[in-house]
């Protein structure tokens, strides 16, 4: 960068208002967007405008003309941008805003030179009245969008969109419901110049709301008229900024022939009344409240581009949806709503995403009024186009009418086909606009179609409403349980909290979750730390998630300096299977004088069925005194046998009825060692014997009986690490009986695994 450069970017700078005062404007600005939905579903913008030109006679053409002159103004934007800039964007946005609602005050006396001058009259009186009124309003807008750009911080751009929305969404329910009322009423042409009057209050209202927000103000360096020309043509050298153009132009070119004639064609090909195609919005509204939060998080949080992907390519499916939706059915209302709500949760997926697109990751720092302006001026040619375009094409097609697989295409038709067109087109044109965010369209689609979406979105809204300590613990939970990828930057946000049970909470339900590399990444610095407890639990949660890239961290946490750290890190590296840590258990397992981790550690070995560990197990499991060491000791001795669930079930089993648990076990040894006399009477034998006195209950006599099977059974039929344990249970069973009952299992699978 220059050195002129800099400090061109040093002056901007302090032009700007802080973030501080950027977020206390904020809500002057949300009030001002909810006063001017009032406006746009009032006036110009809402299905009630169309109808009110269809009503004074005028034809698609003209309806297209009239409302094309909104986006052909958008042109002024080229050459005022630069004198918006030099003397100022909210200054200029004030003045012109308000000449705006002036102009649209003109509406009120429609009907009055409706009835003078006839249909010629009121289409010059109304278009002059839209010539006023889109030259101000672009000129407005030439200074409100850099302004915007300015006043919103890019961080919350996507959070800002979605309340905007959200406020936008209700203020329109309002409004259209009570338009569709006055509408409705036997009142001739009045009743819409009502509306128009209630429209012009607002819009007044909306420009004393704006002017309470920061910013907006002069640029020196717009002084400069050469520098001024060439930053004003500049963003045209910016190819990713010209791919957002053609998309963009494209879709509006698509939409905005749409969005101005669906309600004629609700009314002329569907059927619908006047009163319900105005209900038509408010399912487009709430198809956009009940969207707009999800949008703006996730644009906010997985970038602009497949959000806006997303929206587009719900959008491209309405024209399918409206060609083949019923005509003059009875239950044609209920599936035009059900578009309704599709139409406005997908117009506000591109919406929102766009919008973060191009403020965020298009337009450059500095440079907002030359990038808003051939923003502005090419959305307005496009607009105008797609106006006039439709209108036309709609009279040219009058007349058309065909049947194609059961399908009736007419005018409408061909403009839906032509639509559809355009938007796959602008589908294509979009995916090659670089931007930033780390998923793909497909990763995004597919956030919502794992684990349960419904619980996660709900848990997230839940999570940042949460205040006292008991609440986030509560709602952590909820995260891990509905094993959603949607909920990864909440538990990373739980894991890096302040307070000890919501981090525990968190490490708990990670291991719910699933593998995530940015969980696993945390769950290995949460087991390097200065907390045990934490630790711990980090190292089972790695074991649990089953994923190899929890290897290398458990590992390094067999030199931990905590005792229960590298307990847990054995038992969890025996879990995922990682028989490249036998060496090292083993090493950790001589050199270890701790009674507990040598049971942890010989435990592990037992798990990862290393046959070489059977001596050390069948040492320690003599020298453990506490139950549950000894329990886990002879379950690693099971599994080296591969013998886990027989040794479960077994255990089990002694629990409720030992002697008749074991009697059953032993007895199915018949068909291998049955045939092996008692030592003191030849005609009995000892297979046989030994079930009896368990059947009994008789558990010293089954034990002794037990103990002489082992010694009589031949040598040559066991392997090394068998004849091992079978030696070592025999041992215990002469000396000590019964007293211990996992010997006894053992020694019964040791007997069983002989066949095997």
């Amino acid at each position: 960068m220059s050195v002129n450069q800099h400090a061109d970017s040093e002056l901007l700078a302090e032009l700007e208002p802080t973030n501080v005062q950027k977020l206390q404007g904020l809500r002057w600005s949300l009030s001002f967007d909810v006063s001017n939905q009032f406006f746009v579903q009032l006036t110009f913008w809402g299905s009630i405008y169309v109808l009110f030109l269809n009503e004074l006679g005028l034809n698609k053409t003209q309806i297209g003309f009239l409302l094309s002159l909104f986006p052909f103004f958008g042109l002024v934007a080229l050459l005022l941008a630069p004198w918006a800039a030099q003397v100022g964007y909210k200054r200029i946005f004030q003045v012109f805003w308000s000449a705006r609602t002036l102009a649209t005050a003109g509406l009120i006396a429609t009907p009055w030179v409706f009835s003078r001058f006839g249909t010629r009259g009121v289409l010059i009186y109304i278009a002059g009245i839209m010539i006023s009124f889109a030259l101000f309003r672009s000129t407005a807008m030439t200074a409100y969008m850099p302004w915007q750009h300015e006043f919103i911080p890019p961080g919350i751009r996507g959070k800002y969109s979605a309340t905007s929305n959200i406020l936008i969404s209700l203020a329109g329910l309002i409004a259209v419901s009570a338009s569709g009322y006055v509408v409705s009423r036997p009142l001739g042409l009045e009743r819409y110049t009502i509306l128009f009057a209630a429209g012009v209050l607002f819009g007044f209202l909306s420009v004393w709301l704006q002017s309470h927000v920061p910013g907006g103000r002069p640029h020196p360096l717009a002084s400069d008229r050469r520098a001024r020309r060439s930053d004003l043509w500049s963003p045209l050298r910016d190819r990713n900024f010209v791919a957002y153009l053609i998309g963009a132009g494209l879709i509006v070119l698509a939409n905005g022939a749409l969005g101005t004639f669906i309600p004629l064609y609700m009314r002329e090909k569907i059927g619908l009344s006047t009163a319900n195609v105005i209900l038509l919005q408010n399912g487009t509204l709430l198809g956009g409240l009940l969207s707009s939060y999800l949008w703006g998080w996730a644009a906010d949080r997985y970038g602009a581009k497949p959000v806006a992907l997303v929206g587009l390519l719900l959008t491209a499916t309405l024209p399918v949806w409206w060609l083949i939706m019923p005509r003059q059915a009875g239950i044609s209302l209920y599936v035009a709503l059900a578009i309704a709500w599709l139409q406005g949760t997908a117009n506000l997926g591109w919406a929102i995403g766009s919008a973060r697109l191009l403020y965020v990751g298009i337009v450059r720092p500095g440079k907002n009024s030359a990038y808003m302006a051939q923003y502005n001026a090419w959305m307005g040619v496009i607009g105008g186009i797609s106006q006039v375009a439709a209108g036309s094409l709609l009279d040219a097609f009058s007349g058309f009418q065909t049947v194609f697989l059961g399908i009736e295409i007419d005018s409408y038709g061909v403009l839906f086909i032509v639509a559809f067109v355009l938007l796959v087109a602008s589908i294509l044109a979009v995916r090659r606009i670089r931007a930033e965010g780390r998923l793909s369209v497909g990763e995004f689609a597919g956030l919502f179609f794992h684990g349960n979406p419904i619980l996660a979105v709900e848990s997230l809204i839940r999570f940042h409403l949460a205040k006292d300590e008991p609440a986030i613990v509560t709602v952590t939970e909820r995260l891990g349980q509905s094993k959603s990828p949607l909920t990864v930057d909440e538990l990373l946000d739980a894991l890096a909290d302040p307070r000890f049970y919501v981090r525990f909470e968190a490490i708990v339900s990670i291991a719910r979750r699933g593998p995530d590399e940015r969980l696993m990444k945390a769950l290995a610095r949460v087991l390097k730390g200065s907390d045990p407890a934490l630790s711990v639990i980090a190292a089972w949660a790695l074991g649990r998630i089953g994923d190899s890239r929890a290897l290398e961290p458990l590992r390094q946490a067999l030199q931990a300096p905590y005792r229960s750290v590298k307990a847990h890190a054995a038992r969890s590296l025996a879990t995922l299977g990682d028989l490249e840590s036998i060496a090292i258990l083993k090493h950790q397992l001589e050199a270890e004088t701790d009674l507990g981790l040598q049971i942890a550690y010989a435990s592990s070995l037992g798990r990862l069925q290393d046959r070489q560990a059977a001596p050390e197990l069948l040492r320690l499991l003599r020298l453990c005194p506490d139950t549950d060491g000894q329990m886990e000791l002879s379950l690693s001795l099971a599994r080296i046998l591969g013998e886990e669930a027989r040794f479960i079930q077994l255990l089990r089993g002694t629990r409720a009825d030992a002697g008749t648990s074991l009697s059953q076990a032993i007895s199915g040894l018949q068909g291998l060692f049955g045939d092996i006399p008692t030592p003191e009477d030849p005609d009995r034998f000892l297979v046989a014997a030994c079930a009896e006195s368990l059947a009994h209950d008789d558990m010293t006599g089954g034990a002794d009986r037990l103990a002489a099977l082992i010694c009589a059974v031949p040598k040559d039929a066991f392997e090394p690490y068998i004849d091992l344990i079978l030696k070592d249970c025999g041992d215990w069973l002469a000396t000590y009986g019964c007293e211990r009952i996992e010997y006894m299992i053992l020694a019964i699978l040791a007997l069983g695994s002989v066949a095997a």
